[in-house]
Formats: structure tokens, sequence, C-alpha cells
């Protein structure tokens, strides 16, 4: 295990945006499914992107990567008639390429490494198999699937995961017929969702939003493009709360009319308290006093890591509710923040759907587990903007 040691800082400067992991997996997806040759960039090489580019070559697609340029050649996707697809431990991955293998009646065992076989997939297994996919695993994955996806209602809740809808609605346009997705539950995380059918329009498919959830025309067809991803807004709150809690950042490569949700980062920092100011596709966020605040975290799960390390110097008890989707990510993120913050010298409450952060002055230090969470790990590091003793 890799160990890093954090002293006290303050920081000053600007950073560039990484570009949106969530961006890559959905214009790789719909670049393969374009059968023909799209250019995607900028990209980086996270090994949840190196896991769908995985997929869709163990599917068949040719890829290519230049500098920052990849090059996705679709047309000989499902030209393998069976395959093993090894998702990783991203979650997108794997729920995004059920219904793609299913669309190509591919014979596809899935397999993944680290909470990945124990993440649900169930929303899958009761769904598809009305749809003519056959399901076999014993709750997890490893999981197998055979037959060729048919067009049709599905029924899927909306707490759960966003990454389910996602899966279908790359899958469901090049069926022959229509279909419509019916949620059972109001939905969270939306702006995933959104994401997806805005990349989608790029590559020339479309989605109507009904209002019981999505219809889906089929007989449409993926055509392939140039296509230029977002920065990422999630990894970008890492920075801009270390600016908020001491000194100044400025994040620039941010784009203000993304479909990423998490850009209501810039809007929960400035109501902590904090100086923020957006120019163009740059963002610069200064300290200033803080105080408490309540957050909805139903449609910004991935934030509240680094939301709540932010919490934890504004006056007052910060409250941030319905999040408890995030016991079942890369790690339980409500058990593992108020771990890592409370092991830090901070006052957090672990709630059954949320969490209650008391602000204190300063963080005193100490072991930091990032229990192999990128989230946490990250959050971490952005508490060494405010503590007087070392992070290890």
């Amino acid at each position: 295990m890799a160990t890093v040691k954090y002293s006290p800082f303050t920081p000053s400067g600007s950073v560039i945006a990484p570009p949106s992991k969530s961006d890559v997996h959905r214009a790789i997806i719909c670049a393969a499914l374009s059968k023909g040759v799209s250019t995607i960039s900028p990209v980086a090489l996270s090994n949840d992107i190196k896991a769908t580019i995985g997929c869709i070559e163990a599917l068949g697609a040719k890829t290519r990567l230049k500098n920052d340029a990849l090059t996705v050649d679709g047309t000989t996707l499902f030209s393998n008639k069976s395959a093993t697809l090894d998702c990783g431990e991203s979650g997108s991955t794997l729920r995004f390429f059920i219904p793609v293998a299913a669309l190509g009646g591919v014979n596809t065992r899935f397999v993944g490494s680290g909470r990945l076989p124990q993440r649900p997939i169930g929303i899958f297994t009761e769904a598809l198999p009305k749809a003519g996919v056959e399901c076999r695993t014993e709750g997890g994955l490893p999981l197998e699937i055979s037959g060729r996806l048919k067009s049709g209602e599905f029924k899927i809740p909306g707490n759960v995961s966003s990454q389910f809808i996602t899966g279908l609605l790359f899958a469901l346009p090049l069926l022959e017929n229509d279909s419509d997705i019916v949620l059972t539950s109001p939905i969270e995380s939306v702006g995933y969702i959104d994401m997806t059918i805005y990349t989608m329009s790029k590559f020339g498919v479309e989605v109507e939003k009904t209002d019981y959830g999505w219809h889906i025309k089929g007989n449409q067809t993926y055509k392939p493009c140039r296509y230029t991803t977002d920065g990422d807004w999630s990894q970008a709150a890492f920075f801009m709360v270390s600016g908020a809690i001491s000194g100044s950042v400025t994040v620039n490569g941010v784009n203000s009319d993304s479909a990423q949700g998490d850009k209501k980062i810039a809007e929960l920092i400035s109501q902590f308290g904090a100086e923020v100011t957006q120019t163009g596709n740059s963002v610069t966020v200064k300290s200033g006093k803080m105080k408490a605040i309540t957050i909805d975290a139903s449609q910004i799960p991935d934030l509240v890591p680094v939301l709540a390390v932010c919490a934890s110097f504004a006056q007052g008890t910060t409250k941030i509710i319905n999040a408890g989707r995030l016991r079942i990510k890369e790690s339980d993120r409500l058990a593992t923040t108020a771990k890592l913050i409370n092991n830090l010298g901070g006052s957090v409450k672990e709630l059954p759907d949320g969490l209650e952060i008391t602000g204190v002055k300063s963080l005193a230090g100490g072991f930091a587990d990032g229990w192999s969470d990128h989230r946490l790990v990250l959050s971490a590091e952005a508490c060494g903007a405010g503590i007087y003793g070392t992070i290890e």
C-alpha cells in the first residue's frame, strides 16, 4: 500500500481540470456503436477508462491513442460472438456494457475487482430476461449473459444508480422498434443521464423525455464524429474546496454550460461563504468565513466526501441528506468519509442516509485511510489546506 505524507499548505495558483471521466466513458461507447471511425479528445487514461477501452476491444472494436486523442473504429464491433469483459473496479463500465453486449447478441462474461463484484446489478438481471437476454449469476460478478436484446418497456427504479438507465439508453436506439424506460421511483443523479443524452445527440441519436421516463425511437444510427470532452467538474471540486478552506485557487477548463451535475460545486462553495468567481471556462475560489448549510445530495452523490471536508471548516453543523446510495460505491462512502475526517480531528456523525458535520477551526492531522477509493484519497488531500499537523 502506497503512503503519501502531506504537510500543512495554503493553496495558491491555477490548475487545468482533467477531461471528465464520465464524459469520456460515454463518448467511447457512442463512438464504438457508430460503426465508423471517431476521434475523442482530450482523453486521460485512468484505470476506469482503460477498462472501458478494453471492453469495446473485447467486443471487436479497434482503438488507437496518440497524445491525448483516442481514435475509435467501431466498424467491426460485435464481430466477436463471445467475450469476457473485465470491468476492473468501474461501476460505469459494467452497467453501461451489459445492455450494449446484449444489443450485439454477444455471449458475454463480466468480471471485475475490488468491490465491483458485490455492487448491485439486480436491476438488469430482473429486467433483461423479459427482453430476451438470459442472465446467469450467483448475485454479483461474474455475470454471464446470452441472447439478443429486444425492444419494449423497461421498468427501472431511479434511486439506485443512473448507470442502469444510461446503459439502456445507449443500446435501445439501435433496436428495430421503439422502447420506453419507465421510472418506478424518483430519479437521482439525473445530471448523469442528461450527460448521456447530450453525448448521444453529438453522435446523431435522440432521446425523448416523457412524464414517466424516456421514449427511445428504434432504427436510429450513431454517426462517427470528432468529439471534444468536457473538463471534469468532479475532479475540479477537490481543488475548489482547497481554495475555499484557505488561499486562492483557479481551475481552468470547466465549462459552465456542461451537462455535468457536479458543476453544482461552485454554487455550494459560494453558499458556504467562500468567494467564487466564474469567468468563461475558469472558476476562482478564495477562502472566506464559512457557515454551515444543508445539502441535498440526491443529484450530486459523488461530491459528498469533498463537501464533507469543506463543511468541516464551516461554523455550525452542516447536514448532508439523501445520500444513502453512497453505501454501495467503491467504499461505503458515508462510513469512510466520517472515519476519514474524524481520524484527522474533525467531527462527523454518520446517519443512515447522510452526514452531520460540525465545523472546527482546523484539523489536527493524522493517518488517513483511502479505502482504495479515489474520492476518499483526494478528499484527504484537500484536508491539507486546513490542518496544523500532517496527514499520512
